[in-house]
């Protein structure tokens, strides 16, 4: 989902229906997310995209079972209108838990209608963007980011539920500052154990929060924050991490170089925040 105000995004009159502006509008609507600005409103109206195939998890599933990491193993995105009530349900779910999520208006079995999250037509800024713009700040101003992200999942977890793609693209500051969450076209917990839900969570943060800590010259700092934050997660959580990582300790001989592309970078530097 979009987490920022569209310049493009029709305005509307405010309606006193959303399930009727929902079904007015996802059958004309072109794109499959669309920004509607109202009068002190903004929603976004998603749409069913294509289904998609259980052939693409194949060749993740081989690596999973080569490698021994239950965290490799996939989780299916299906895709199509089934995609759509994960989502909804998901987006519920987080709201009854006290989570900030996007407020689901309206639903039909090809889409669904959320009210935008944060205030109209200002944007909301994912962590991840927010955590690249600081490193030119220095290390201070990317750790209270990435702490932010750490309290986020923790939170989650407490919950008694995981993300779905802990990426922290996924992860919104709010205007009043409390972190959201967006994106939840699967469920990984009806594929997979709880504790392996959260490690698949924390790794997913590491792989995309890293790469920042270390250019801002923080990933030392990190580490130190990144081993109290375990110590307060679940034992089996702990384990299923320790393995990984342990599985993985081949990762330390990549050299730390751009030559090896961003994507590489990104691995070699969460390895180097997760290892012991």
């Amino acid at each position: 989902m979009p987490t920022h105000a569209d310049p493009a995004a029709p305005a509307a009159a405010v309606p006193t229906d959303p399930a009727a502006f929902l079904r007015e509008h996802a059958a004309t609507q072109a794109p499959n997310v669309q920004s509607y600005r109202l009068p002190g409103e903004q929603w976004w109206l998603k749409r069913a995209g294509a289904s998609h195939g259980a052939g693409r998890y194949r060749a993740m599933a081989v690596l999973a079972r080569l490698l021994g990491l239950a965290v490799l193993r996939p989780v299916p995105t299906p895709g199509g209108p089934a995609a759509i009530a994960i989502e909804v349900r998901r987006l519920q779910d987080f709201a009854a838990r006290g989570l900030r999520a996007p407020e689901v208006l309206a639903v039909q079995h090809d889409a669904f209608l959320m009210r935008h999250l944060g205030a109209p037509d200002e944007e909301t800024h994912s962590l991840g963007n927010e955590i690249d713009h600081a490193v030119a700040e220095g290390p201070e101003a990317v750790l209270a980011l990435w702490r932010q992200g750490l309290d986020a999942i923790a939170r989650v977890h407490a919950s008694g539920t995981c993300l779905s793609q802990a990426f922290a693209r996924n992860l919104v500051r709010c205007p009043d500052g409390v972190v959201g969450y967006v994106d939840f076209e699967d469920d990984p917990a009806t594929a997979l154990p709880l504790a392996v839900c959260h490690a698949r969570d924390a790794l997913c943060y590491a792989q995309s929060t890293a790469l920042y800590l270390r250019q801002a010259g923080a990933l030392d700092a990190a580490r130190a924050l990144w081993a109290a934050w375990l110590g307060a997660q679940g034992p089996d959580m702990r384990a299923v991490l320790a393995t990984t990582v342990r599985r993985l300790r081949w990762l330390r001989h990549l050299p730390p170089s751009r030559r090896l592309g961003r994507d590489l970078q990104r691995v070699r530097a969460a390895y180097d925040l997760l290892a012991p």
